[in-house]
């Protein structure tokens, strides 16, 4: 059933390794689908994305977790694993409520910079899992293909990750989460990478995903402090809940685990690949080692020498700081040390107070004044936090609990209503068709239906769809689309 790839050594042709790209753009290509809504990448990313993974692996397997070597205490480990985490949050609440300050983020602005630092991972969020999409006929990956279709909110646009991310990153001006270091892209890109080989790597697949799925200490910890410097902890919230160990997507990745270790034949292969796989959602830069990185001053500077290769011949030159003018501090990006002291001596930056007492927050926030726009709302946030820095305020103090009470909603179903088990694949396309007003329309999702219209089997209409379900695709109006009459096809249709 299994491709064992020997002990992990490259089979693509060794100018392929050695050209790979950096994590970043290998990740960017493998969202740059050949042909549209075919959801394939071209070949050399495909081969390069195969490199990636196999390099990879053998960083994972060097990583020390307490996977079992014997498969059936699996579900004691892991059993353990969450009472663990669990124990440990409550101590971290009693903590909290005794007087201990914030435990991960040291300010707002702390908290802003890890929401860009993981946007590459956040936004190909259960990418790992589209690949088992071509495998719908097999049972004993059923839970994966209905974990995939619930990470994508099965459709509907309220409840796909991606989108409520993309959302929360625009919603507090973290857009441009781009132009991050490397280390920012390992994991999203072993995610995507994981996506485009499922069939030769599907024994790291189940364990990627069953180690990916379990519930960690810190997601619970970023929930709270998010919440309490007003930042809305939803998307983090939502997987603490979809992804619990009793009958959400944990439970699933455990189950699937046990129906696909082989019964006869070298079980030990088996549980060694799926370990390695459990072991490859720790590399890269996860969680804790974006909150870690983030060091105020360094982070400063690097806004403003960013600013500078833009706006260096932009100002004139009846404004100076310093007895220089600003044109000539810009052209010097090594300087900007220098250019920060400089603003505060001449009191255009006055630390420890008000950011509305500083000549220069203003000049970035006034509607009126010349650079209002130039710093978006995490720039704006981090030069706020770093004048009051000095204040005396208590950048530990909590903020504000006004998401505490808010609910965590099951699906929306936007499916038309009335579906039975047994129901024909024509009679699902043809309700699709007749559309839901509030989802809208468009040319996509038009020559979607056009596909369709003439499809009268479960397994034709999967070719039509799976394309459109890919990292890349799910979020789009089409996907959304495809999205849902897949889950409808997929749950309502018995027969192939």
């Amino acid at each position: 059933m299994y491709s064992v790839p020997g002990k992990f050594q490259p089979a693509t042709p060794p100018y392929l390794v050695r050209q790979r790209e950096s994590s970043k753009q290998l990740y960017f290509a493998m969202l740059d689908e050949r042909g549209g809504s075919a959801g394939q990448i071209d070949e050399l990313a495909n081969a390069k994305s195969r490199s990636l993974l196999l390099e990879q692996l053998v960083v994972a397997a060097e990583i020390d977790t307490d996977f079992p070597t014997d498969m059936r205490s699996l579900p004691s480990v892991l059993h353990n694993a969450h009472d663990q985490a669990a124990q440990a949050y409550r101590r971290y609440l009693d903590g909290r409520h005794a007087g201990s300050p914030r435990r991960y983020f040291s300010c707002r602005a702390h908290a802003l910079y890890f929401l860009r630092a993981v946007a590459p991972t956040k936004l190909v969020d259960g990418a790992w899992l589209y690949g088992v999409l071509a495998r719908w006929q097999d049972s004993r990956l059923a839970p994966l293909i209905q974990t995939y279709l619930e990470e994508l909110g099965c459709g509907n646009p309220a409840q796909n990750h991606v989108l409520l991310y993309r959302q929360l990153l625009a919603r507090y001006g973290c857009d441009n989460w781009q132009d991050g270091p490397d280390g920012h892209f390992t994991q999203g890109a072993v995610q995507l990478a994981l996506a485009h080989h499922a069939r030769e790597f599907l024994p790291e697949l189940i364990g990627f995903n069953l180690g990916y799925e379990q519930l960690p200490l810190h997601l619970l910890i970023t929930a709270y402090e998010l919440n309490e410097l007003d930042i809305d902890p939803y998307y983090f919230s939502l997987h603490v809940t979809i992804d619990n160990a009793s009958t959400g997507h944990a439970r699933k990745a455990l189950q699937t685990v046990l129906d696909n270790s082989p019964r006869t034949g070298d079980v030990s292969e088996f549980q060694r690949r799926v370990g390695n796989g459990f072991r490859l959602n720790l590399v890269g830069m996860g969680t804790p080692q974006a909150i870690e990185s983030f060091d105020i001053e360094q982070e400063l500077q690097r806004v403003f020498a960013d600013k500078a290769l833009i706006g260096a011949q932009l100002h004139s030159d009846y404004c100076l700081v310093g007895g220089r003018s600003v044109s000539d501090w810009l052209s010097s990006p090594g300087e900007i040390v220098d250019l920060l002291s400089a603003l505060q001596s001449a009191g255009w930056i006055r630390r420890g107070e008000s950011p509305e007492q500083s000549r220069f927050w203003r000049l970035l926030t006034d509607e009126q004044a010349p650079m209002f726009g130039v710093f978006d709302g995490y720039e704006q946030q981090l030069l706020k936090d770093w004048i009051l820095a000095d204040s005396g305020e208590n950048p530990t103090a909590r903020t504000t609990n006004r998401f505490r009470n808010r609910q965590i909603p099951g699906p929306v179903d936007e499916a038309p209503a009335g579906l039975q088990s047994g129901t024909s694949v024509a009679q699902i396309i043809a309700r699709h068709a007749s559309g839901n007003p509030k989802l809208g329309r468009g040319a996509d999702v038009d020559a979607l239906f056009q596909k369709l219209v003439r499809i009268d089997t479960k397994a034709e209409a999967f070719a039509v769809l799976t394309g459109l379900l890919s990292p890349a695709n799910h979020p789009t109006p089409a996907g959304l689309v495809a999205t849902r009459l897949y889950a409808d096809l997929f749950q309502h249709v018995t027969s192939p």
